[in-house]
């Protein structure tokens, strides 16, 4: 690992160029989880949040709220979904679950305040234009 090292920087090996090459080659084997496996628990949210994300769950119509529930709370795929909403009488398919997943996901975060959008989701607020 060191001759890497060494090659990389053509020779001149300070301490902060070890370092950096170091991160580099941990960073690049490093093995990222898949996305299905990163749990987000709406509890452990700040509360502000928690709360408003409730009360934007229920302006959503039944259906992408429904959806958007089952996939969030019991990390259900969209073919599970699909399969339990058609078990339901349900006629739906994987597409047009990951369609109102979407929808939900769009709606719901329509649905929160703009000053909490720009608190917890990074949106951008001009805060000088809020001030009278």
């Amino acid at each position: 690992m060191r001759r890497e090292i060494q090659e990389s920087d053509g020779g001149n090996l300070s301490l902060q160029n070890w370092l950096i090459n170091v991160t580099a080659i941990c960073i690049n084997q490093a093995e990222l989880p898949p996305v299905e496996t990163i749990h987000y628990s709406l509890q452990s949210a700040p509360p502000p949040l928690w709360c408003y994300v409730k009360q934007a769950l229920e302006l959503l119509a039944p259906l992408p709220r429904l959806v958007v529930l089952m996939a969030q709370t019991f990390r259900w795929s969209e073919t599970r979904i699909a399969a339990y909403l058609q078990a339901e009488g349900e006629a739906i398919s994987p597409a047009q679950v990951r369609a109102l997943l979407q929808k939900g996901y769009q709606t719901l975060e329509a649905n929160l305040p703009e000053d909490i959008r720009a608190i917890y989701l990074d949106e951008n607020l001009d805060y000088q234009e809020a001030i009278v």
